[in-house]
This record gives C-alpha cells, sequence and structure tokens, in this order.
C-alpha cells in the first residue's frame, strides 16, 4: 500500500476537506485527510473487496464514519452533480453515495465491512435496514 502525502487529488464530497491518493496494488482511490472517506472510481471498490488485506486501505474510525451517514446530500466530486444514496443488496445496512457516471463514496469503516461480510451482517440489516 502506498500513500501520497502530497497534493490533494480532490474534495472530499462529505467534510469538504482534502482527499489524498492511496495505492494499493494497481488501484488507486482517495481517502479523506479529515473524516476518513473513501472514493472509488468505477469498478475500484469490486476490485478491492476480492484483494487480500484491500481493507486496509479503510484506516479511518469506523463510529466517526456513522456519524457522516446523516450528511444527506452531497455532490460527486468529479462532475458536481448530486449522488444518490444506496446501500448493498447482500448487506443493506452499508450506505453510501453513487455517481452513476463515476464512482462511490463511503465513509470511513463502511469498507471494511463490505470486505468482510457475516453472517452479523444478515442482523444488521435487520435492525438498520435498507436505506
Amino acid at each position: 500500500m502506498d500513500y501520497n502525502p502530497g497534493k490533494h487529488s480532490m474534495e472530499c464530497p462529505k467534510c469538504g476537506h482534502g482527499m489524498r491518493e492511496v495505492t494499493y496494488g494497481d488501484v488507486v482511490i482517495d481517502r479523506c485527510a479529515n473524516c476518513g472517506g473513501l472514493w472509488f472510481d468505477d469498478d475500484e471498490a469490486a476490485r478491492l473487496k476480492v484483494k487480500w488485506m484491500g481493507d486496509a486501505l479503510d484506516a479511518g474510525d469506523a463510529r466517526e464514519g456513522r456519524k457522516w451517514d446523516t450528511v444527506d446530500d452531497i455532490a460527486c466530486p468529479r462532475c458536481g452533480r448530486d449522488m444518490a444514496k444506496a446501500s448493498d443488496p447482500g448487506q443493506p445496512h452499508i450506505w453510501y453515495e453513487v455517481c452513476g457516471d463515476h464512482g462511490l463514496f463511503m465513509d470511513a469503516g463502511e469498507f471494511t465491512d463490505y470486505k468482510q461480510e457475516t453472517l452479523l451482517d444478515w442482523f444488521r440489516g435487520l435492525i438498520r435496514g435498507a436505506r
């Protein structure tokens, strides 16, 4: 895993702070330096889900990430259009935002949960429900 401490690649769609590029193998994602949220272009989340230790990129605090779920209206950091709210069909308690043209944003801790699907996720889905 490689962390680029230099220039911010874009602004975080949730908190507005700068995001930095983080590389894992051949995948480059953007991680917010403040809230720990992750931006995945196109199919990067699916590609990282199957990579061993891909969840190491999700270095933010999941409790902090849950606080950011209350931010409803966010714009795509690539095109500026409003992003759609979504949840993972297999794990409906994981709430994230999607731009159909550019990618998706997950709050801190959500990618780790998405990658490590367990029976407990089924129960969490019952408690929290779908988005």
